[in-house]
């Protein structure tokens, strides 16, 4: 397993949802802002053009304190030899083999969270906390799931879907080890300020100063 941790800031990337310069601009400037950890997710690229981009990151982070996790394909996760690879928890479930890095599955309430734990994922990625528009219309989990999940598995709890500046407090106060962010932060027309922001957010409640 890579000696890369995923930490307390993820970038889900949405390449549709780019804003200002570049796909690749806003990566540079996210890591320069503080991200840990960037999870790929382009789901409708063909594997050839996916592991393309994700060769363009590898070079980006080169050198860098950024966990790589390549969202749903693991073929390229293993071809662009990533820090981790990323799935649902139906997904993990059917895999054969885990992957030789951090194996990451999207839960969405406790028994999933339960279930993935034991079954071998060194992280979990729960959704959605806030309401948030790539969820319309259903219902947000709130902070409570985190606390639930937080006293029943020991692996870092990474919690997503309508984090921002403003609410991710509350998200650490409930026990998550992270948060991740998509559309906050790749439709920023300032992704560095952006970052940033969220970054120094986090390690201020970590820290016990807000």
């Amino acid at each position: 397993m890579s000696g890369v941790r995923p930490m307390n800031l993820y970038l889900i990337t949405n390449r549709k949802l780019v804003a200002d310069g570049s796909f690749f601009s806003v990566i540079e400037q996210a890591i320069a802002g503080g991200i840990n950890a960037i999870i790929l997710r382009e789901k409708d690229l063909p594997g050839e053009d996916l592991l393309t981009m994700a060769g363009q990151i590898k070079k980006i982070i080169a050198g860098r304190s950024v966990c790589f996790i390549i969202n749903n394909n693991l073929e390229v996760a293993k071809a662009i030899q990533a820090d981790g690879y990323h799935t649902s928890f139906d997904d993990f479930m059917q895999q054969s083999s885990r992957f030789d890095g951090w194996n990451g599955v999207s839960v969405h309430n406790l028994d999933e969270a339960i279930t993935a734990a034991q079954n071998g994922a060194n992280y979990l990625l729960v959704s959605h906390i806030f309401a948030t528009d790539c969820k319309k219309g259903l219902k947000p989990k709130g902070v409570e799931l985190i606390r639930d999940i937080k006293i029943n598995v020991n692996i870092p709890v990474i919690a997503l879907g309508g984090i921002n500046p403003a609410n991710c407090g509350q998200v650490c106060e409930a026990g998550a080890d992270g948060i991740a962010v998509m559309s906050f932060i790749m439709q920023s027309h300032d992704p560095y300020k952006s970052s940033e922001l969220l970054k120094r957010r986090v390690n201020d409640r970590n820290l016990g100063l807000i």
